[in-house]
């Protein structure tokens, strides 16, 4: 008779139990260094994608209002659907690259899609034509996420898994630090009002945003190497995946749950910088602002990534939520810049602590011959509600004002994390290196 679910998950979790580590386990930089060779790749990948992505996005929404003249509901609109769009083609691409054994083919045509479709924002002429292409941006990104971090998950022994999402999210981040400065760099160099580009001036740019995307596929065609699931025993992974949820078990569908709620919590980061604004924070520091949010999340996704290995991948969860909550509620009450500078960088530790550890905690989970349509599941629950969380958002500030509207996203977070500690366990054993 065949074994149920429950009974596959039980014999699994028992094979994927860590042995106690050495007391002389390698420092945290060390560690780094002996992350396997297609974490850097990936990693490096992620970087260059996001440099290219990051200096077109911050003059996208210029681009169409003053070249194109969208009006604020054609913007959001685009990026509402595009975004949408990418969460749903996730899971199905999650799916499929579990289905067919192979994740590579699909993180490299995800890529060039992104890729080849940038340079053709400088010669749009209508914002139909930016919709199509911001969508079919967007689905690339949809194409090659959840597959990518089943790769990452696949390289990485179980002790390591923490700190290679962290090094990824740090890569990534790093990208969303350079590509700004670049933009505000060619901004200043090529346009001559600097507060009104011209269309050749957006032509420019974006033909020259198009080279670390296309230099990022390069790297993923020739430097990331396909991988086959194992399970801890070293065994092949023969048993076809199910596209359903009828072949997880409880412990991960309450973590997708509450994933969702948290997220409820999370609205877009446009609300922060409408925020600094209100608080003094002038326009034109708003960019650098920006980037120094991004350049913490580096700092902090490095060590967060490496703590999440040694203290237990939910305890990090739970303890960035909780730093999130207090963030948003520092948002209600801040009325001077100097707080607000103070309040973005704490925020950027939240991503460090969080982000990584999520996505360990994800793999750690669930079967590795699941773990595409698992990251797909991991992404949907978080689209499900993050499109309705910056709704909330702007709606509670537009009837009760900005402080009633940061002290209920700051209650959701607390209550997702007391939720996370108590009703999620962690199938793989929480352990301390030396």
């Amino acid at each position: 008779m065949a074994e149920t679910d429950t009974d596959a998950a039980d014999q699994f979790d028992a094979r994927v139990q860590p042995e106690p580590l050495d007391e002389r386990a390698p420092g945290v930089w060390r560690r780094y260094r002996n992350l396997p060779r297609n974490v850097f790749a990936i990693s490096l990948v992620s970087l260059l994608n996001d440099a290219s992505s990051e200096i077109i996005y911050p003059l996208l929404p210029l681009f169409l209002a003053g070249t194109l003249g969208a009006s604020p509901f054609i913007i959001g609109f685009i990026e509402g659907a595009a975004e949408s769009v990418s969460s749903l083609l996730k899971l199905f691409a999650g799916y499929l690259s579990d289905r067919l054994g192979r994740r590579k083919r699909l993180v490299v045509f995800g890529y060039a899609l992104a890729g080849l479709t940038r340079p053709l924002l400088g010669v749009a002429t209508s914002w139909a034509q930016v919709f199509a292409l911001r969508l079919s941006d967007r689905v690339g990104k949809g194409i090659r996420s959840a597959p990518r971090d089943a790769m990452i998950a696949d390289a990485a022994a179980p002790a390591q898994r923490g700190i290679a999402f962290g090094f990824h999210r740090a890569m990534d981040h790093l990208g969303a630090v350079i590509g700004p400065l670049l933009g505000f760099a060619l901004v200043a160099l090529i346009a001559a009002d600097q507060n009104a580009p011209t269309p050749s001036d957006y032509r420019f740019i974006f033909l020259v945003a198009s080279v670390p995307a296309l230099a990022a596929v390069l790297v993923a065609a020739f430097a990331v190497r396909e991988m086959k699931a194992r399970s801890a025993a070293g065994e092949r992974i023969l048993t076809p995946p199910h596209f359903s949820l009828r072949g997880f078990d409880g412990n991960f569908k309450r973590f997708l749950v509450i994933i969702a709620l948290f997220t409820l919590s999370n609205s877009s980061d446009v609300f922060l910088l409408l925020r600094a604004q209100d608080a003094g924070v002038s326009a034109k520091l708003i960019p650098l602002l920006w980037a120094a949010l991004h350049a913490c999340k580096v700092l902090s996704s490095l060590v967060g990534g490496d703590l999440s290995d040694r203290l237990g991948r939910k305890k990090l969860i739970v303890a960035g939520w909780l730093l999130y909550a207090a963030v948003y509620a520092g948002f209600a009450f801040v009325s001077t810049p100097g707080a607000v500078w103070a309040l973005f960088l704490i925020y950027g530790v939240y991503f460090g602590l969080a982000e990584g550890a999520e996505k360990a905690l994800v793999a750690d989970l669930v079967r590795p011959e699941q773990r595409g349509t698992a990251y797909g599941l991991y992404n949907l629950a978080f689209s499900i509600t993050v499109w309705p969380a910056s709704i909330m958002m702007g709606a509670l500030w537009s009837w009760r004002g900005a402080t009633f509207a940061f002290l209920t996203s700051a209650a959701i977070g607390i209550l997702a994390a007391l939720s996370l500690l108590v009703v999620v366990r962690s199938d793989v054993k929480e352990r301390k290196l030396a």
